[in-house]
């Protein structure tokens, strides 16, 4: 009979290897439920948010307070500022998915935009002085990008029950809903396609600062 005592199985690559899924698992839930990391691809947030930044974004702050006029949001553009399908075949899609969920690549659907017009607004430009102006009053914007014009494009619509007038800060740069009138959806976003609210700059390191939400009140010009 043989005495020799068996060696234990060596369990480390396993307990690592449950460990890799458990942190994928709960990270995952995190980005769901939470919080979530998107990459900013473009200038047309600047000077807000310049291209390469990563950002924290908050999937809960719009449950607490609704949207308001001057908030920055990330959204799903799909059937919006994008095609319901790709054209890519599931293939690429499912590589993009992945290089963007880890943060490595931004999403040719999801896109970072301000808000300036709300349920019910009429949004035009422009007024004699140049600017955009909500239900006939002309919008307060310090944040535009230093030397654009409030808009070079004019237009005039009102905005949906249930949709969102977008635009970027970088104007000269950014394709939003002034570019998007007469396509699907009008170039207005569904609010149920909002993901959330940028909170924090994480990367690089040089930008790293949180994003401030705009304070509730007025925001046009002569303060209604």
């Amino acid at each position: 009979m043989d005495h020799t005592k068996r060696q234990p199985r060596k369990m480390g690559w396993r307990f690592a290897f449950l460990a890799v899924i458990l942190a994928v698992a709960v990270s995952g839930l995190v980005r769901s439920l939470w919080l979530d990391v998107y990459f900013i691809p473009s200038a047309s947030m600047e000077p807000v948010l310049e291209g390469g930044d990563r950002i924290l974004v908050s999937r809960t702050d719009f449950r607490a307070e609704p949207i308001r006029r001057g908030d920055i949001v990330v959204f799903d553009g799909r059937g919006s500022f994008a095609p319901l399908n790709s054209g890519n075949g599931p293939l690429v899609d499912s590589a993009a998915a992945v290089t963007h969920w880890i943060g490595l690549t931004g999403s040719d659907t999801t896109y970072v935009k301000r808000v300036i017009g709300l349920p019910g607004d009429s949004v035009a430009c422009c007024d004699a002085g140049g600017n955009v102006t909500v239900n006939g009053e002309a919008l307060a914007e310090p944040y535009i990008f230093n030397g654009d014009a409030p808009s070079t494009q004019k237009f005039s619509a009102v905005v949906p029950d249930g949709r969102l007038w977008l635009m970027g800060d970088h104007r000269s740069v950014s394709a939003d809903s002034r570019s998007l009138l007469g396509a699907p959806g009008g170039g207005m976003v569904p609010l149920d396609r909002v993901i959330g609210r940028p909170v924090q700059i994480i990367w690089p390191l040089d930008r790293f600062a949180s994003v401030p939400r705009p304070p509730a009140g007025p925001t046009t010009e002569n303060g209604q």
